[in-house]
């Protein structure tokens, strides 16, 4: 999975895996958070969306399913901090 960056200057790539899962819910609103908590921790802002996707990953990997259809992301994966 390639996420395309552009700072208003440059493009950059932010590259990731495909992370096959039923419980995919919430992935836009978990990453938009832990990219505005990382730059809220300083981070400038590319660091931040790595950070934000190394995290997202790691909660997908993590998540298990509940019920019957899309199941929530794991937002406290072990050993990750949003």
């Amino acid at each position: 999975m390639i996420d395309l960056v552009f700072d208003g200057a440059r493009f950059e790539e932010v590259r990731g895996p495909r992370i096959h899962t039923q419980s995919a819910h919430g992935t836009g609103c978990t990453f938009s958070a832990a990219i505005a908590a990382h730059l809220a921790r300083g981070l400038e802002p590319v660091a931040a969306i790595r950070a934000a996707r190394d995290y997202l990953t790691a909660a997908l990997v993590a998540a298990r399913p509940i019920g019957r259809g899309a199941g929530p992301v794991e937002h406290f994966p072990p050993g990750r901090r949003p």
